[in-house]
C-alpha cells in the first residue's frame, strides 16, 4: 500500500518502519521527499501507480497503489477507472495497460525500459511461424510488444501458461518467445516440444513427433541462474527453500523446490515455514518480500538485476506525473487485435 502522510517527516517515519534494514537510512532520507510529492500529486491528479514485483523496495512499498505480477497487473489495468495510469514496470507492461485502456493516458517513467525477451521476436516472425505451422494456434507470453500480441491468438503469463495451453483444442500449439517457459510449460502439460528460430525449425527436431513449438528467445536475467547456484545454496544453508521463475532453464526448475510466477513465489514464501529462502529471479523481489515479511530469512546470494526494470526510479515516476512523461501510444489497428489476444487470456481461469 502507498504511504499516506501529511508531511515529508511523517513519510520518512513510515518508510523507516517499512524498509529499515532493507534500504540504507541515507537513501530513505533522500527519497522521502520524492515519495511524499509523488503521493500528493497522484492524489491531486486522480492517478494510479501500478508496480511490478521487480521494482526497487523504496518505490514498491511507498507509492504503488497496486502491485503484483504481469497477470495481476493486467487485471488491475483492465478494471481501473483512474487517469493517468503510471506503470512502474517495463514497456510491454505499459503497452498492455494502454491496450486495455485506450481512452486513458498511460505513462511509463522511462524513455525505453525495454526487455531482452520481448525484443527476441517480431510481428514478422509470427507471420513466418504461421506459414511454417498452418492452423496451429499461437500463444504469446505477455512479455512481448503490442505488434506481436496483435499477430497471435492468445496471451499468457507465467502463472497461467499451462492453463492457456490446455484451453486450446489443438494437437499442436506454438508458444513464443521464451524457450525455457515453453519447455517448462510443455513438461507441465505433457507435450513434446521442438524449437524454431529465424533460421527455421531446429534440424534435430525435423523427424520426431511434437505437440508444441517453442521459440529461441530468453530472458537475460533468468538464463543466468544455474543448478550450481542451487547446489551452493543447499550446501551453505541446509533446509533452504529454493524458488525459481519458470523463465529459468528446465534443469534449474527441476532442481528447485518451487517454480511459478513472482506472485505465487511471494505467496509460497509467506506460507512456508522453511528456515530460509533463495529466489532465482530478479533480485529486488527478494528485498520486497523481506520488507513485507520481516520474519522470513532470505539467502542474499542473488546479484542479478534486470537493467530494464532498474530504469524505473522515483525521480522519473515524479517527472511522469508532473509532465505526462512518457505517454504510451499503440496504433488502433494493432491495439484492437492485441486486445483480443489479451481478452482471451483474461477469460482463462
Amino acid at each position: 500500500m502507498p504511504i499516506e502522510a501529511d508531511s515529508v517527516a511523517a513519510t520518512l517515519a513510515q518508510m523507516e518502519r517499512r524498509l529499515r534494514g532493507i534500504v540504507p537510512d541515507i537513501e530513505l532520507r533522500y527519497k522521502a521527499e520524492l515519495v511524499f510529492e509523488i503521493n500528493r500529486l497522484k492524489k491531486e491528479r486522480g492517478a494510479i501507480i501500478l508496480g511490478h514485483n521487480y521494482m526497487e523496495p523504496a518505490l514498491f512499498h511507498t507509492v504503488a497503489d497496486e502491485v503484483g505480477d504481469s497477470l495481476e497487473l493486467s487485471r488491475k489495468a483492465a478494471a481501473t477507472r483512474c487517469d493517468p495510469i503510471v506503470f512502474c514496470g517495463v514497456r510491454f507492461m505499459a503497452e498492455t495497460a494502454k491496450i486495455l485502456n485506450p481512452e486513458r493516458t498511460v505513462l511509463l517513467p522511462a524513455r525505453r525500459a525495454g526487455c531482452s525477451l520481448a525484443e527476441s521476436i517480431t510481428a514478422a516472425d509470427i507471420r513466418q511461424l504461421r506459414r511454417w505451422f498452418p492452423g496451429a494456434p499461437i500463444v504469446t507470453y505477455i512479455n512481448t510488444y503490442a505488434d506481436v500480441k496483435a499477430e497471435c491468438d492468445v496471451c499468457c503469463t507465467s502463472s497461467n501458461a499451462a492453463r492457456v495451453v490446455q484451453s486450446l483444442d489443438s494437437e499442436v500449439v506454438v508458444f513464443v518467445p521464451d524457450e525455457y517457459l515453453a519447455a517448462n510449460t510443455a513438461a507441465e502439460t505433457g507435450r513434446t516440444i521442438i524449437f524454431a528460430s529465424r533460421a527455421g525449425v531446429d534440424a534435430a527436431a525435423a523427424d520426431r513427433p511434437y505437440q508444441m513449438v517453442g521459440w529461441r528467445g530468453r530472458c537475460e536475467v533468468h538464463e543466468r541462474f544455474t543448478v550450481a547456484d542451487i547446489e551452493r545454496a543447499r550446501a551453505q544453508f541446509p533446509g533452504v527453500m529454493v524458488l525459481a521463475h519458470p523463465e529459468c532453464s528446465p534443469e534449474v526448475v527441476a532442481a528447485a523446490d518451487f517454480a511459478s510466477s513472482t506472485s505465487r513465489m511471494t505467496a509460497a514464501v509467506r506460507e512456508s515455514s522453511a528456515p530460509c529462502y533463495l529466489l532465482l529471479t530478479e533480485c529486488s523481489m527478494a528485498d520486497n518480500i523481506m520488507a513485507a515479511n520481516p520474519d522470513k530469512q532470505m539467502v542474499r546470494m542473488c546479484s542479478i538485476r534486470c537493467p530494464h526494470m532498474n530504469e524505473i526510479t522515483l525521480e522519473d515516476t515524479l517527472a511522469a506525473l508532473r509532465h505526462d512523461r512518457y505517454a504510451i501510444e499503440v496504433p488502433e489497428d494493432v491495439r484492437r487485435r492485441a486486445r483480443r489476444a489479451l481478452d482471451r487470456m483474461l477469460a482463462v481461469r
